[in-house]
Order: C-alpha cells, then structure tokens, then sequence
C-alpha cells in the first residue's frame, strides 16, 4: 500500500480505486442517501438519522468495492482521505469532470 504526503497525492490513487462505472454510481447514489438522512435527522431531531445515514454511505460504497471493484476501500487503510476522497469525488460527477 503506497504511502501519501497529501490528499493531492491520494486522489490519483483514490480514482483509480473507482475506475468502475458501476461503483461510482453506487458512491454517487450514497452520498446523496447521505445528504437526504441528514436533512432528515435535523429536521427530525433525531439522531438515529445519523447512523442510517452512515450505513447508507458505507453500505453503497462497499457493494461497489466488494462487487464491481473486486478491492477493499481506502477507508480501512486511509479513513481521513478516504472520507475525503467521496465528497470530492462526489462533486466532480456533479460538475462532469468525471463520468457518471
């Protein structure tokens, strides 16, 4: 597992782990699961929300991973720059620099 000084470092190596189109989508679709559960634990002031909101993100991203990637997500080896991989990801499929 290669070592990284920054994010600017990681992100490369984090879209390489997401070159299927499949699972991208399915990061996508999580994310988006992530913003709505959120809203909801606020509007709802409850904090159960949150965890179905966790379950939500890491759930989809996982079955892309174990299913269509075949690897294991950078979230057991680099959570920080993992987490922060999905939301800039997240936003380059919003803005098209990468295909959805």
């Amino acid at each position: 597992m290669p070592r990284f000084a920054s994010f600017r470092e990681f992100y490369p190596y984090y879209l390489g782990e997401h070159s299927h189109r499949t699972s991208r989508r399915l990061h996508f679709i999580g994310s988006c699961g992530v913003l709505a559960l959120l809203v909801l634990a606020i509007v709802e002031r409850n904090g159960w929300w949150l965890l179905a909101a966790l379950v939500c993100g890491y759930g989809f991203a996982w079955v892309g991973h174990f299913f269509f990637e075949k690897n294991r997500p950078a979230t057991f080896r680099h959570p920080f720059y993992s987490f922060a991989g999905d939301w800039v990801m997240f936003k380059d499929i919003l803005s098209g620099k990468i295909p959805f």
